[in-house]
């Protein structure tokens, strides 16, 4: 019989973690593990307060499952006895994670999908000021990929300076719901500007009926308006590609499904992710082939992370090991 068990542990994170909504010092997971048979599965989600999430709730959900997966349930189950979202993905890379181990297959084997390569993941720069932030990119200068958090008022001025620490980094910019109508076309041109990539999640969510409009000379990525495949079509003509997180999306099984039909709509993909250890990364490595951009960070972030983790060479991730997960 399948036994679930559900903990709660903390990382701490390297400095702190700013975004828009607020600033952390500590990564608060939780963590679902299925063990049957002496074969142990293992999923990690991040709860997410814009969400509605709370560790406390999140945790609770699992639980709710256990009676469930001690009579075998299966993911394509689980995708209708829960909803998207922290909880889901946790219980679901621990089904997967589980279900590679015992038939001594890796997990992409298992999604019929091919095996993971390594891929260059951004890293990213907290929200501060224009000469704080300009520091730090100035110290992540040798990295490839940039993410610049932005927040709002004086943003064409942190991403001005964030393109004078890193002149030579590829930028992608995350204002995570902070700009406004008013102030859109002044942080596009200084966007363009700096020679950004692609911005993430200008407007907020639901309020976003702007973008179908405006002439998008960078590609625009949905955030947080985008959580799994039922989102799709309220993307219509507002966004040119999708930020996946299994924390959204409310696990792989899900993401991989949603990661081909965003593709059939000609959406380019972003795999991205919330502030967690390797555990979390590990299972999105499967779709990061498919995307334009990784952003797979959250170790890297970390004052610690899980042992073993990931391998980073730079900010180059390399696919998991089946110690790890999958």
């Amino acid at each position: 019989m399948r036994r679930l068990t559900v903990a709660v542990e903390r990382f701490p994170i390297a400095g702190a973690f700013t975004i828009a909504r607020g600033s952390r010092t500590e990564a608060v997971v939780v963590c679902a593990q299925v063990e049957e048979g002496g074969v142990t599965g293992r999923g990690e989600c991040v709860p997410y307060p814009r969400y509605g999430e709370s560790v406390e709730g999140v945790a609770a959900a699992i639980e709710a499952q256990a009676e469930a997966v001690a009579g075998g349930l299966t993911r394509t189950e689980l995708l209708e006895r829960m909803k998207a979202g922290a909880a889901r993905n946790a219980l679901d890379c621990a089904l997967l994670d589980l279900e590679a181990k015992r038939s001594g297959r890796r997990a992409w084997e298992v999604l019929g999908l091919g095996a993971p390569v390594p891929a260059t993941t951004a890293y990213t720069l907290s929200l501060g000021d224009p000469a704080s932030m300009e520091d730090a990119a100035r110290k992540a200068a040798h990295r490839p990929l940039l993410k610049v958090k932005l927040g709002g008022e004086g943003d064409p001025e942190r991403i001005a300076a964030v393109r004078r620490g890193a002149p030579e980094a590829r930028l992608i910019v995350d204002a995570n719901e902070a700009w406004r109508p008013e102030t859109l076309a002044a942080n596009l041109a200084a966007c363009a500007a700096a020679g950004v990539g692609l911005i993430e999640q200008p407007l907020p969510a639901g309020e976003d009926a702007l973008l179908a409009t405006i002439d998008r000379t960078i590609p625009i990525c949905a955030d947080e308006s985008l959580h799994d495949r039922a989102g799709l079509d309220a993307l219509a003509d507002r966004y040119d590609a999708i930020n996946i997180k299994l924390d959204k999306a409310g696990g792989l099984t899900e993401a991989v499904m949603l990661a081909h039909e965003a593709r059939a709509r000609g959406l380019a993909l972003m795999v991205g992710c919330m502030v967690g250890t390797s555990l979390a990364m590990a299972p999105a490595m499967l779709i990061a082939h498919h995307a334009a951009y990784v952003d797979l960070d959250g170790p890297l972030l970390l004052a610690r992370d899980r042992e073993p983790g990931l391998r980073f060479e730079g900010s180059t991730i390399h696919p998991p090991e089946a110690a790890l997960w999958g």
